[in-house]
């Protein structure tokens, strides 16, 4: 009677360590699965690029075995001749998004320090949803309004005035546009203000609130709390709403196609009509006269790409530079 009770435990032991072994097998095939299928979305991603950058120089080998590194150095944009260079679309994307980025950043950095230093948290949260909302505009409708409304009031008021106060200065040399570099600039600074506010907003109500008590108990004003505390603890999540603002900018295509003047040339004079890589895409891509016409095309994408790449690069050794050894701050 006992050994049967004993041979009937032993099996009731078993059966519970074969269900455990097989539960554990289950759960373990379970990861092996979901790690599998996470590193194949993450190569997938690595793969989509490189097919990407792949096709692109296939189809611009046309352009790159002509022209050469002259194509990057030259501004004669001629598809009737076939000649093609890159120069002054090159110069449009980088002094419109440079620019731009100067504007807005001051800007933007002082819009998320009122809204959430200065004002009540009420009107601080009302002012962020419509910095939120203005983010969310497509970018066809601010090319609209600039089109409508911006570039006439620049070429009716502000450029006169410019010419008029500032005409010495190559910057605002030149005739009354409208449509113009500076209408550009100011498009873009419009279009990345939303974008740099919201995410310096999240940065500096990330910083603790004991920085801010310990400045204002060492007799700080509210202006030496901000300038000591927290604008440098902050510093490297603002640098990164400021490299996604630049982002933004310099492959920003339809706004800035309808307001920039669409004129492949290098001029010193804010004024005058400008060209960029995503806008001359844009404009003749679906309309190539020539197989070198599109391969000229695809080679300012390629080009443009790259200048993307390049800069999300420098952006991270530029935060790795500031970062490092820092143990805090807000970061995106």
């Amino acid at each position: 009677m006992i050994s049967e009770e004993v041979q009937t435990a032993d099996k009731v032991m078993v059966a519970k360590a074969n269900a455990i072994k097989l539960d554990r097998k289950k759960r373990l095939s379970g990861d092996i699965i979901f790690r599998s299928l996470t590193i194949l979305f993450a190569l997938s991603i690595l793969v989509i690029i490189l097919l990407m950058v792949v096709e692109m120089i296939q189809e611009s080998l046309p352009a790159m075995k002509i022209f050469g590194w002259k194509f990057m150095t030259t501004s004669t944009w001629d598809a009737v001749q076939g000649e093609f260079g890159a120069l002054p679309f090159i110069w449009g994307s980088v002094i419109s998004s440079i620019l731009a980025i100067l504007l807005a950043t001051p800007l933007s950095v002082g819009a998320a320090l009122f809204i959430t230093e200065i004002v009540p948290r009420r009107i601080g949260a009302v002012i962020a949803s419509l910095a939120e909302l203005l983010a969310a505009i497509p970018s066809v409708i601010y090319g609209l309004w600039g089109v409508l409304v911006m570039a006439p009031w620049l070429q009716g008021s502000v450029e006169p005035f410019l010419i008029d106060h500032f005409g010495a200065i190559p910057f605002f040399r030149g005739a009354p546009y409208g449509v113009s570099m500076l209408a550009a600039i100011l498009i873009l600074m419009i279009m990345i203000v939303p974008i740099i506010t919201s995410i310096t907003k999240e940065v500096i109500m990330a910083v603790p609130t004991s920085q801010r008590e310990a400045a204002v108990a060492l007799g700080a004003t509210r202006w030496e709390m901000i300038r000591t505390a927290v604008l440098p603890y902050g510093k490297s999540g603002i640098l990164g709403a400021v490299i996604l603002g630049l982002g933004r900018a310099i492959g920003e295509t339809m706004a800035v196609t309808m307001v920039i003047g669409n004129t492949p040339r290098i001029s010193m004079s804010l004024l005058d009509p400008g060209y960029t890589m995503p806008s001359v895409i844009a404009n003749e891509f679906a309309e190539a006269s020539s197989k070198l016409h599109s391969a000229a095309l695809m080679e300012i994408g390629i080009m443009l790409l790259f200048v993307t790449l390049i800069i999300n690069m420098l952006a991270r050794l530029l935060l790795w530079s500031i970062t490092r050894g820092e143990k805090g701050g807000g970061r995106i």
